[in-house]
């Protein structure tokens, strides 16, 4: 799907480097969308007459983007509609939040949310208008009728925003019952899930004995020790298999690794379903089974994704009002090198097995991340994540990892967000930002417009591909 707006936007403005960026954009603009980590609910697919809820639902409330901008200029979550834990009373006249946006859209000047959304108005709405107090009744109105007609439904969006393949992210106990209605409905989109163990592999998981019930369900395992605990995850990602997944995510503080004697690891899940694990229990049973989670990579092909660096729910008190993903987590600094030694050392080689690394740590892209991937075979950098997935943060990361790990131990673009009607605006913005980066190459005759072409193909289209193993 083209996207609106000038042909040299975001491009460096020295005109041979925009009229070599411009042909590249060109070339990327028309291959597909490929989106190998997503947070969308697959339910949106699965219901062929799905609608999306008010602009506000969309745009507003379940975005932490949005709302971490919001309410650190002292907008309450209340008055976004957040909905509390408690129940306690917010704000429901969705037209007063997205007025409440609108009074400070000016927040989001210059930041990748501001982009987002201008991207979003003027692409998928065709709002060509700014976003102001007095504007903002009159592009509600016309973002509510959009959403009504049946050419907004996300099945017709998909096929719209030219959508090869998207993976969503699912909890292990998931019983995938959406993938597999899509799959039944013979609808030709290629949604797949992604196998996410955290709340039964953090032993800090709030009521980790009621997560391992659920996994015990749905794996038709009883879990009472930790060796029926393998064999359900085992059988659990085996079910993921079956049903299209390619990749497993693993979200984790600190990206430690260390395989533990078997008694000792019998030991702490014995206390964790006991409800008597430490912290320091906790710790060192997340590296285990990082390992574990390595090895079962190594045997049924899954692609191992890890996000590194999250200090999350930092601001205790949203959390207890709100819950999660509200806006409140923090990068953290990060130590790679030590830390994956006793993963890599044992199955960086082995042939099956890719390693796909994300990190809200920039310091260590050229320090550390980029020696590791251009040294491992199954090493692979994912691209700048969360914060730093920016025109900005795009750039750091190319300059800081191309040289030492090369295009090719890189992933492309990634735009891992459950909202998907950002999702061609922030492959637009990727692809902008690595056709100005290759046409700086070119000018400066690091590389020629050939390799320049070739390579932009990679990025866009044919690196997260082959990374994820979408290409079967």
């Amino acid at each position: 799907m083209p996207v609106r707006g000038s042909r040299s936007r975001y491009f460096t403005p020295i005109t041979e480097q925009l009229e070599i960026a411009g042909s590249l954009h060109r070339l990327a603009a028309e291959l597909p969308l490929v989106c190998p980590h997503t947070h969308v609910d697959p339910l949106v697919f699965a219901d062929a007459d799905y609608r999306f809820g008010s602009p506000s639902e969309l745009l507003i409330i379940p975005d932490h983007y949005v709302l971490r901008m919001l309410y650190s200029q002292g907008v309450p979550l209340e008055a976004l509609g957040v909905p509390r834990l408690d129940g306690g009373p917010v704000e429901s006249d969705h037209r007063r939040i997205w007025q409440t946006l609108a009074e400070h859209y000016h927040l989001f000047r210059g930041t990748p949310t501001g982009l987002w959304l201008r991207e979003i108005f003027e692409a998928i709405f065709g709002i060509t208008r700014k976003l102001t107090p007095a504007t903002a009744q009159e592009i509600y109105d016309q973002i509510d009728e959009s959403l009504r007609r049946p050419e907004f439904t996300p099945r017709q969006l998909y096929q719209r925003f030219k959508v090869e393949v998207l993976c969503t992210t699912d909890p292990a106990t998931s019983t995938l019952e959406h993938h597999q209605a899509i799959r039944n409905a013979g609808w030709p989109g290629r949604i797949l899930p992604t196998f996410r163990p955290d709340s039964v592999v953090n032993l800090e998981t709030p009521n980790f004995a009621g997560e391992i019930r659920k996994l015990s369900a749905a794996a038709g395992i009883e879990v009472t020790d930790y060796w029926s605990y393998i064999r359900a995850l085992e059988q659990r990602r085996a079910f993921f298999k079956a049903l299209g997944a390619t990749a497993t995510d693993h979200a984790v503080l600190l990206p430690y690794t260390n395989r533990l004697a078997d008694r000792e690891a019998e030991g702490i899940f014995g206390r964790a379903l006991a409800g008597k694990a430490s912290s320091d229990d906790a710790a060192r049973f997340s590296g285990h089974m990082l390992m574990e989670l390595a090895r079962m990579s190594t045997e049924d092909g899954l692609v191992m994704q890890l996000h590194a660096g999250s200090y999350r729910n930092h601001n205790t008190s949203l959390y207890q009002r709100f819950g999660a993903d509200i806006g409140a987590d923090v990068p953290i600094p990060i130590e790679f090198t030590r830390n994956l030694q006793p993963l890599l050392s044992t199955y960086g080689d082995a042939p099956n097995f890719t390693l796909i690394i994300y990190t809200l740590d920039e310091s260590a892209y050229s320090r550390e991340l980029a020696p590791l991937a251009g040294h491992y075979p199954a090493v692979k950098l994912g691209a700048p994540w969360w914060f730093f997935d920016s025109w900005n943060g795009m750039r750091r990361f190319k300059d800081r990892v191309m040289e030492t790990a090369g295009l090719y131990n890189t992933v492309g673009f990634n735009d891992d967000t459950r909202a998907f009607l950002s999702i061609p605006v922030r492959h637009d913005l990727a692809r902008r930002s690595d056709a100005d980066w290759l046409a700086g190459l070119v000018i400066r005759e690091v590389i020629d417009l050939e390799d320049a072409r070739e390579m932009m193909r990679a990025l866009a289209y044919e690196l997260p591909k082959r990374a994820y193993k979408l290409d079967t």
